[in-house]
């Protein structure tokens, strides 16, 4: 007896075979955006509703090039048709003027197209193979960040930077009612430095990060009164300086590595400070956004970190995260949460500690 098929499933599997469609030409899609933004396609459109005769004098492309490109910014809700003129929407605009989406597309089409390719034998080599695309055997991209290409490294600090950024100003006020001494492991380029400075010039900071970075900023003239500590957090005997009555923040730093790297990371902190210290743990967990979107986003970075920056690490969600803070004998005292502007949570972590309400 043959099944009955209802409207319903016809429909279903309509809509499922669209969007397997979608995600089979996603990556053609996006570099025809890419190409519609080089060639200067949406920024003629964001200035004036035009009909493609215009578009191609315009910008003295061949009708070639535009026909094929305005159709597929129709296909992606880009643009839309008003009799013979072609409209940005919304969508479109984004891509000029939403801060966010320019960070994430240029990351994505500038550090991680490329390197995606080798996906799947980063999974199973678990290192960034895709890294060899554009430097030499690094074993992360955090050791070749000085040697990336011009455009590529600009485009990992503008998305490295837009994201934790906003957040630094709470974390130094939240801080510093505590504490008169930061340690700031994983400090980049001094962004957090430069923050607690521009407070106070003389407050206690030193900076700890792999010695390549720190060489690369040691001398910058706004880190003049910051001191600086070259460490390798995964080396088997990491020399900590001496932490007393003092903060440690970690800021989106423990998501560069795995869960196992994270306790021995978090193990080797405990032995280093005093009763008196706080670890501070700033990350955007993926399960405390009020976006979709966001989420979205921060789920797929963690693909980022496996075929670009280690081949281990991911996005983590705060449970997972809480989980790995215990077995490294912390306890999570504080838990501040919506920092900045795009959900990040600080965690404020002790030993020996009684948790606050």
């Amino acid at each position: 007896m043959k099944a009955i098929k209802r409207k319903h499933d016809k429909g279903s599997i309509i809509t499922a075979l669209t969007e397997a469609q979608k995600l089979a030409f996603a990556p053609l899609a996006f570099q025809a955006l890419a190409a519609m933004l080089e060639l200067g396609i949406i920024q003629f459109l964001d200035r004036r509703a035009a009909e493609e005769k215009e578009i191609i004098s315009g910008l003295n492309l061949d009708e070639y090039t535009v026909r094929t490109l305005l159709q597929i910014a129709l296909l992606n809700n880009l643009a839309e048709q008003d009799g013979e003129k072609f409209v940005l929407t919304k969508l479109g605009k984004l891509f000029l003027y939403d801060d966010m989406t320019r960070a994430n597309f240029d990351f994505v089409k500038d550090v991680c197209y490329l390197g995606a390719s080798e996906l799947a034998a980063s999974f199973k080599n678990r290192k960034p193979e895709g890294l060899h695309k554009f430097v030499g055997k690094y074993p992360t991209i955090y050791h070749a960040l000085t040697e990336l290409p011009e455009k590529m490294r600009r485009s990992w600090y503008a998305f490295d930077h837009l994201y934790s950024d906003n957040c630094f100003d709470e974390v130094f006020k939240i801080i510093s009612r505590s504490y008169r001494s930061i340690f700031d492991i994983g400090g980049n380029t001094g962004k957090f430095e430069r923050v607690c400075f521009k407070y106070d010039e003389n407050f206690d900071i030193t900076m700890l990060d792999l010695p390549e970075n720190i060489d690369h900023i040691k001398n910058d003239d706004e880190l003049k009164n910051c001191k600086f500590h070259p460490i390798n957090v995964l080396a088997e005997n990491t020399q900590y300086p001496e932490i007393k009555n003092s903060a440690v923040l970690m800021s989106q730093f423990l998501d560069c590595f795995s869960k196992k790297d994270i306790q021995k990371i978090l193990m080797d902190l405990k032995d280093a400070m005093d009763t008196d210290s706080s670890i501070y743990i700033l990350e955007p967990y993926t399960d405390q956004q009020e976006f979709k979107g966001a989420e979205y986003s921060l789920s797929h970075i963690s693909l980022y970190f496996t075929c670009m920056a280690n081949g281990v690490s991911k996005m983590y969600t705060l449970h997972e995260m809480s989980k790995i803070i215990q077995k490294s004998g912390l306890c999570i005292t504080k838990c501040i949460q919506d920092i900045g502007s795009h959900n990040y949570t600080l965690l404020e972590c002790r030993k020996n500690a009684v948790v606050s309400d």
